[in-house]
C-alpha cells in the first residue's frame, strides 16, 4: 500500500485473492463494509467512510471475489437462459463461499468480532456471516437486501429489462449505463451527485479491468440463485440487527427488507420514505447514525462526539 495506491491484498488459504482498504484509527472498533452486486469497495461513499471513522471505527472495505481488484473466478459464467431461469451451473460458488471470503479477511486482520454492514448482495453475504459465524459478528446492519425467498424483494420488471442488456463495451458506455440505471433505481427525493457518480463509474471500469470483468456479475448473480431461500438460516442470527430499506426501491422491493426483519429475531426495521436503491448524499448521514447507535447498544466503546466531514 502507498499513498497513491491505498489497496492492500491478502491471498486467502482456501479462496481467492482479496483486495481491501482500511480507514480510521488503528485501535478503533472494527467495522466491515460489504458491497453489492458487481460493485467494488469504492461504492461506499467517502462521506460514509469518513463518518464511521470520525466516530471511532476502524473501517474496512473490500472487493468481493469477481469484482474490482480481487480475484476473478475461473469457472465459466452462467448463460443467459440459466440466469433468466435462476438455475446456476453445478460448479457455481454461492453466498456461503463469499461469506467465507469475508471471514478469511477478518482472520487476516486479526479481527475477532466486527460490526458488519452490507448493502444489497452485500447484505446477503453479511447475513450469511452472521448466521454461520455468530461469534464473529458484534452487530449486523442489512441495507436494502432480502432473504432469497422469491416471493419477496424482487426487482421491478422495468429494472430487470435494463439489467438484461448486454454488458457495456466501452468505459463511456458503462458510465452512461450506470447513470441511466441510477436514474431508474435512485430517488428524486434523495438525488445523486452526478459528478461523483461519473467519476465512480470510470474508476469501477478501470479497477475491474474493463471488458475483462464482464463475467463477474453473472457469476455473482448465480451465487445468489445457488443460495436459494435463506429465511430459515436467518432465524439463527443472534447478533443485534438493523434492517434498513427504502420505500421506493425498484431493485430490491421493500418486501425484501420487511421479510428480512421478520426472519431475524429481535431485529429493528427502518424503512426510509423516498429512499431508492442507492446510498445518496441525503441518506448517508442517517445510515451512519443508525449503524453507530446499533453499535453503541452492544456496548462498543465509541466516542459520543464527531460528525461526518
Amino acid at each position: 500500500m502507498t499513498a497513491a495506491d491505498p489497496d492492500r491484498f491478502v491471498d486467502l488459504p482456501a479462496g481467492p485473492r482479496i483486495c481491501y482498504r482500511t480507514a480510521g484509527p488503528d485501535d478503533g472498533v472494527p467495522l466491515l463494509l460489504v458491497a453489492g452486486l458487481g460493485i467494488d469497495l469504492t461504492s461506499w461513499p467517502q462521506r460514509m467512510v469518513d463518518g464511521f471513522a470520525d466516530r471511532g471505527f476502524r473501517v474496512v472495505r473490500f472487493d468481493n471475489r469477481d469484482v474490482g481488484r480481487s480475484s476473478s473466478i475461473a469457472t465459466p459464467p452462467p448463460g443467459r437462459l440459466r440466469q433468466l431461469l435462476a438455475r446456476p451451473r453445478p460448479d457455481a460458488y454461492d453466498l456461503a463461499d463469499m461469506a467465507a471470503d469475508t471471514v478469511g479477511l477478518l482472520d487476516h486482520l486479526a479481527v475477532e468480532r466486527v460490526h458488519l454492514v452490507g448493502m444489497s448482495m452485500g447484505g446477503m453475504i453479511a447475513q450469511t456471516v452472521a448466521a454461520r459465524h455468530p461469534g464473529r459478528v458484534a452487530s449486523l446492519t442489512s441495507i436494502f437486501s432480502t432473504t432469497g425467498d422469491r416471493r419477496v424483494g424482487q426487482p421491478a420488471r422495468s429494472t430487470l429489462l435494463r439489467m438484461a442488456r448486454p454488458p457495456a463495451r466501452t468505459v463511456e458506455e458503462s458510465v452512461q449505463r450506470h447513470l441511466a440505471l441510477l436514474g431508474h433505481i435512485g430517488s428524486p427525493q434523495f438525488l445523486p451527485d452526478d459528478d461523483l457518480e461519473r467519476a465512480w463509474a470510470i474508476g469501477l471500469w478501470d479497477r475491474g479491468g474493463g471488458l475483462r470483468a464482464r463475467a463477474g456479475v453473472p457469476r455473482q448473480i448465480s451465487a445468489i440463485h445457488a443460495s436459494g431461500d435463506r429465511t430459515a438460516e436467518l432465524r439463527r442470527i443472534t447478533a443485534p440487527t438493523l434492517v434498513v430499506h427504502g420505500s421506493t426501491d425498484r431493485m430490491v422491493h421493500p418486501t425484501g427488507g420487511r421479510a428480512t426483519a421478520a426472519a431475524i429475531p429481535g431485529s429493528r426495521h427502518v424503512e426510509i420514505t423516498g429512499m431508492g436503491h442507492h446510498l445518496a448524499p441525503g441518506v448517508v448521514d442517517q445510515l451512519v447514525e443508525l449503524t453507530t447507535d446499533l453499535a453503541r447498544s452492544t456496548g462498543a466503546p465509541l466516542p459520543t462526539a464527531g460528525a461526518p466531514r
